[in-house]
């Protein structure tokens, strides 16, 4: 499958890989491809700059926003959630149209510090946002519950046996996105329903953030026992 991932970081990165390992065609969509490849700064978390990361993933093509999405049959949005709804905008209403949106975005706003606050709770999510402003779009909120290690690699924990949930108002497009988080190795993919599901998933990160704290890693996910 023809898969674009928008975002440059670590969640962006680690998908890129883990779905090239799984024999998809992907591309990275970036704002500018020749800052990007230039940047020679690592990131906030120490990680190296994605030039050098590139350079270990050849297979890997880097492109604008739009030029990723418009070739891609799969769309993953791996963008900070303060600028995801920019990011569309960037990637072309055109070449977004009847496409499939992986949405793994979290509405974190850390303008206040630590720990983030949520600028969109309770009545409405981030996922519903995106939904709303890109109709076109088939939008799926998952994996937003967990660190990107995991959410493509999740038998690093448990042997997989945890819990990821799925939420969106397309049945086909959930399906297709429940099969690639079973081709990641996902056993226990739990549909909450439609996109206003995706309040619960985003909200859980109050407690995620602060289990990581308690727990000083963020290698760690919920299991719904029943």
């Amino acid at each position: 499958m023809k898969i674009a991932v928008l975002g440059t970081g670590m969640v962006g990165k680690a998908f890129a890989d883990r779905l090239v390992g799984l024999g998809h065609e992907v591309t990275v969509g970036t704002r500018d491809v020749a800052a990007t490849m230039a940047s020679t700064e690592p990131d906030r978390r120490g990680n190296p700059p994605y030039s050098v990361w590139a350079g270990d993933h050849p297979e890997v093509e880097l492109a604008t926003f739009a030029e990723a999405a418009g070739d891609a049959e799969l769309i993953v949005n791996a963008t900070s959630g303060n600028v995801s709804i920019a990011v569309l905008e960037a990637a072309g209403r055109d070449n977004l149209a009847g496409k499939v949106l992986l949405d793994v975005s979290n509405p974190l706003d850390g303008s206040a510090g630590f720990p983030p606050t949520l600028f969109v709770k309770d009545t409405d999510s981030l996922g519903e946002q995106i939904q709303a402003d890109f109709a076109e779009l088939k939008v799926v909120k998952a994996l937003n519950t967990m660190t990107a290690a995991l959410m493509v690699n999740p038998r690093q924990l448990a042997d997989g046996q945890h819990s990821v949930f799925v939420a969106g108002n397309d049945p086909q497009a959930k399906e297709s996105v429940t099969d690639l988080l079973t081709s990641f190795g996902h056993t226990d993919v739990i549909d909450l329903g439609d996109l206003s599901t995706a309040r619960g998933a985003e909200m859980y990160l109050a407690l995620w953030l602060r289990l990581a704290g308690a727990l000083h890693t963020s290698h760690f996910n919920i299991k719904v026992v029943r």
